[in-house]
């Protein structure tokens, strides 16, 4: 009986603790009291995105080359011929 009430108890407990990560903290408001962004700082947001974007374009097309080439033996030509 004191087993079970063990258990019941640190199975509530448990339960609380996770159910308390999910309430706001006091205080807190739940809507989003950030002020908006300045003009300026749009701008710099955009640069920053433009920037991005043109960086991703240098980067070479991920299909066209095979990193584990080096490692990776070639199949032989002749098992192609006896399959034949």
């Amino acid at each position: 009986m004191l087993r079970k009430a063990i258990v019941v108890t640190s199975v509530v407990l448990l339960m609380t603790g996770a159910v308390s990560a999910q309430m706001p903290k006091p205080g807190v408001t739940l809507k989003n009291d950030t002020p908006s962004r300045t003009k300026e700082q749009q701008e710099y947001d955009k640069a920053i995105d433009r920037e991005y974007k043109s960086k991703l374009k240098e980067i070479p097309d991920a299909g066209k080359r095979d990193p584990w080439g080096d490692i990776r033996p070639t199949p032989p030509t002749t098992a192609k011929n006896k399959q034949q």
